[in-house]
């Protein structure tokens, strides 16, 4: 399957969103990365509802280029409307028809937090587990925290991409329902 995947940065794009839909996916999987704000695809400023128009050109621009699925991830960010906004792209009869749409709550960097044992694997040391992710304002910080406590001077992208390759699916579904868990179910469905 021919995947165009877009995120915001380099955190996701550095191997760990792969990873995980890989591992949500069964069967061969080529993917394509690009940046959410790539001068590639634009889009109509004006008020209101910017991720859903952001969406909509992607969906366009992949089924004009051919690909089999598309696959979008964006960080709520503490803007509770950008939940609504995916929602509504990924229900609109627009461009590719195979999608998997979805936020992170509050940012992806919350889902890194989801599995104690993934993360001591990458950090290599014992970590306890956090709080409910989803319920973290700054989990890129706690995370950072984290690493600094390690000792490891690894970048976030390559550690990211470790703990995704041992996280459990399950807890990280359970753990960050509203966010992982939808864009899980989405991913499976394509």
């Amino acid at each position: 399957m021919k995947v165009l995947l877009v995120a915001e940065g380099k955190h996701e794009l550095g191997g760990a969103l792969q990873t995980l839909v890989r591992r949500l996916i069964s069967g061969p999987i080529e993917f394509t990365d690009k940046p959410i704000n790539s001068d590639e695809v634009h889009t109509h400023h004006g008020k209101g509802r910017g991720f859903v128009k952001r969406a909509i050109r992607w969906m366009l621009t992949a089924e004009a280029d051919g690909y089999d699925a598309l696959i979008l991830l964006i960080d709520e960010d503490e803007y509770p409307e950008r939940i609504r906004e995916i929602a509504e792209a990924q229900s609109h009869n627009l461009g590719i028809s195979r999608r998997a749409l979805g936020i992170a709550i509050h940012t992806f960097d919350s889902w890194m937090l989801a599995s104690e044992t993934a993360i001591s694997k990458a950090l290599g040391i014992h970590i306890a587990t956090q709080r409910d992710p989803e319920s973290i304002s700054d989990p890129k910080s706690v995370f950072m925290a984290l690493r600094d406590q390690s000792g490891l001077e690894a970048n976030l992208p390559e550690l990211y991409a470790i703990i995704a390759s041992h996280m459990d699916m399950e807890q990280l579904e359970t753990r960050c329902p509203k966010g992982f868990g939808t864009f899980a179910t989405r991913v499976r469905a394509l």
